[in-house]
């Protein structure tokens, strides 16, 4: 079976997680120092915050912006439960836009007629490593006064115009096993705001900015030094990594672009695509449903994933939660129905990407 995802290290990981061992200190220090630090100069942002995972990223951004009972979150309904989680733990109500069929991410249109007195921050998800059409996102932040959240988790290194990912205000990345940079478990926050920064340093060490000296209540939101050592490396070859990615995907898009009833997914203009999926649309013009795809495409050896099978809020855990506000989302109603990722993964070899592109072809009758 091809994989969908496969998880790598080297010798340089290994020799940095042995440098740790040795040291004898292995909680937050000097690795995820540099990890923060090399994160923030590689993607032109001035903080990079490290902490314990990427749903931590996400709640401890929204904690830091003050929100209050009744304070809304805009986001997108196309998502990992994650995203939602997080509005939730913060104490916030979420409230969904609609999305775009050509990115999968955020609609700016829908997000602006869904904009009430109520909201006070707008959450972008950069899915499958293509960032949301954050002009107008940041056009309606401005005029409405609202601050902007990017949940990047999927997309380190991305960029809209020459701007990267987690540069519009506050944004968060993961860094859990199967993402494009990982440390097993982890994440990372960035802003170019120093009191926002300084906010989050002191409020991931339970509140101190120095031992038992206590600022704010804070949480155990900390990342360990031998989770670092496992990321540093990743971020020297990152460049090489979507190099990698992006040729396996313009491989596959030249392969697939004619099969009858499959979307293949594409870069935008203006945008630099890091590939963490590539996600096909198996539309109802396709042979057979996309559960059936992906059954037919596993009898042929090729991995594939669906993300995501349901709208976010479509769980009994959120259907009734009282601060979950479902609205009417044709498009991601449909996308849900019809993605499929197939694999895009750095350990492909070219043979590997001639069975995948064999197999879909096969498949879908092309």
């Amino acid at each position: 079976m091809i994989p969908i995802t496969t998880v790598q290290f080297g010798e340089e990981e290994q020799e940095l997680v042995m440098e740790v061992l040795r040291s004898g200190a292995v909680a937050q220090g000097p690795m995820v120092a540099r990890l923060e630090n090399r994160f923030a100069e590689l993607f032109g942002i001035r903080h990079a915050i490290a902490v314990n995972n990427g749903t931590t990223a996400l709640v401890a951004s929204l904690q830091v912006l003050d929100l209050k009972p009744g304070d809304e979150v805009i986001t997108t309904p196309f998502t990992f439960a994650a995203t939602l989680n997080a509005i939730l733990e913060a104490g916030a109500t979420a409230t969904f836009a609609d999305i775009r069929a050509d990115d999968f991410n955020i609609d700016p249109a829908s997000l602006a007629e869904r904009i009430t007195d109520k909201t006070k921050v707008i959450l972008p998800v950069h899915l499958y490593g293509q960032m949301a059409d954050m002009d107008p996102i940041q056009a309606l932040a401005t005029d409405r006064g609202l601050r902007i959240l990017e949940d990047a988790a999927q997309s380190h290194g991305a960029d809209y115009k020459g701007r990267y990912a987690g540069s519009y205000g506050l944004g968060t990345f993961s860094l859990y096993a199967t993402k494009n940079i990982t440390t097993g478990e982890g994440g990372l926050i960035t802003t170019d705001d120093d009191e926002l920064a300084d906010r989050l340093r002191v409020l991931r060490n339970q509140g101190m900015r120095s031992r038992y000296v206590y600022e704010m209540a804070g949480h155990n939101y900390r990342l360990t030094d031998l989770q670092a050592a496992l990321g540093v490396p990743q971020l020297e070859r990152y460049e090489q990594t979507v190099s990698t990615r992006r040729r396996n995907a313009d491989r596959l898009i030249e392969g697939l672009a004619d099969v009858p009833g499959i979307v293949v997914p594409r870069q935008l203009e203006g945008r630099g695509h890091v590939w963490h999926q590539f996600t096909i649309r198996v539309t109802p013009e396709a042979r057979m449903n996309r559960d059936e795809f992906v059954e037919a495409l596993a009898a042929r050896g090729v991995g594939s994933g669906i993300y995501y099978p349901k709208l976010v809020f479509d769980y009994e855990a959120y259907r009734t939660h009282p601060r979950v506000i479902t609205s009417d989302v044709p498009v991601a109603a449909q996308i849900v129905s019809e993605v499929v990722s197939l694999p895009v993964n750095t350990s492909l070899t070219d043979a590997d990407l001639s069975e995948i592109i064999t197999a879909v072809r096969a498949v879908a009758g092309a």
